[in-house]
């Protein structure tokens, strides 16, 4: 199989199912701007070196891919595969990880001015990442419905993000 299939030479895209759309698509920024989280996730786990905390944003980026493939899937006109199904386990995970986090950290009482270090600054970069394509995901979502928790989950992991490069400063 080739890489290049040249059937977006004229601007649009495959969705999951066959269905074809716009390159300039709002659903297409959603999910590629996932893409480019997922990618720079995968920077962020390559440079720490932090066995549990590589694992769980190990564990992130495959739920980037079923976030990615749902935003991709039209459900109005193509069947939501059974794998790319994602639920509050996922959002309770999270919120269980930040909230370990939290208790190893001191009270916040100044705004966090990113680059501390290197870690540190690619988990905000990751954050505001994150904070764009969770406004997407809600501009998408006046289109078309998004699932509440994929908009809960990608809420959270801003949050994450946010404990992570603090506690990455220590």
């Amino acid at each position: 199989m080739k890489i290049y299939t040249k059937t977006g030479d004229a601007g649009t895209t495959s969705l999951v199912g066959g269905v074809r759309i716009s390159k300039s698509d709002i659903r297409l920024d959603a999910y590629g701007t996932i893409d480019e989280l997922n990618s720079f996730l995968g920077l962020l786990r390559a440079e720490m070196n932090n066995d549990k905390f590589q694992q769980f944003i190990l564990h992130i980026q495959h739920n980037m891919f079923v976030i990615g493939g749902y935003l991709a899937t039209d459900i109005t006109k193509s069947k939501l595969s059974a794998s790319l199904q994602f639920d509050d386990r996922e959002v309770a995970l999270i919120e269980k990880a930040i909230d370990e986090i939290e208790e190893k950290l001191p009270r916040l009482s100044i705004f966090v001015v990113p680059g501390e270090n290197r870690i540190s600054a690619l988990c905000h970069v990751c954050r505001s990442i994150t904070r764009r394509a969770e406004r997407q995901i809600y501009a998408l979502d006046k289109v078309v419905p998004v699932s509440v928790e994929i908009k809960k989950y990608i809420n959270r992991l801003s949050d994450y993000l946010f404990v992570l490069a603090r506690i990455m400063e220590f």
